[in-house]
């Protein structure tokens, strides 16, 4: 059994803000990337059980470029998603710190790059996510 790679964020900001900027396509195109050289210049989010997360993440000098879909497992508002996404799954938590938010989320590894890698990248992202949610 391969162990889930954990990330986190403690964001300064209450748990009803940090759900829409995290959730809302609108917020999400803005900080869904892990370095400033890429950029998410599409995103969709069916969010409900069975409904579809999508998002465009590219080299801004347009070299490479993927996107990541995933279905929802579950989702409960202002609390937890789960999604999957290849046969790998990601959960993300929104706890309440008085007016405060931490966000953990825990995902499956893949296997064509290092646990210390995943871990960066993801952290990244969310660290983008953090910058971009207390800053608006």
């Amino acid at each position: 059994m391969i162990e889930k790679i954990n990330v986190n964020a403690i964001i300064n900001a209450d748990v009803t803000k940090v759900w829409e900027y995290y959730t809302n396509p609108i917020h999400i195109v803005h900080w869904n990337f892990a370095d400033v050289s890429w950029h998410c210049p599409k995103a969709s989010n069916e969010l409900m059980v069975g409904g579809k997360y999508y998002a465009r993440m590219e080299a801004k000098d347009g070299s490479f470029g993927f996107d990541f879909e995933a279905i929802y497992t579950d989702v409960v508002v202002e609390k937890e998603l789960t999604m999957e996404f290849g046969g790998r799954i990601a959960t993300i938590k929104f706890i309440p710190l008085n007016s405060n938010t931490e966000i953990v989320i825990a995902f499956d590894p893949e296997t064509e790059n290092s646990i210390e890698l995943q871990q960066a990248g993801w952290q990244s992202i969310l660290n983008n996510f953090k910058s971009y949610t207390e800053a608006n």
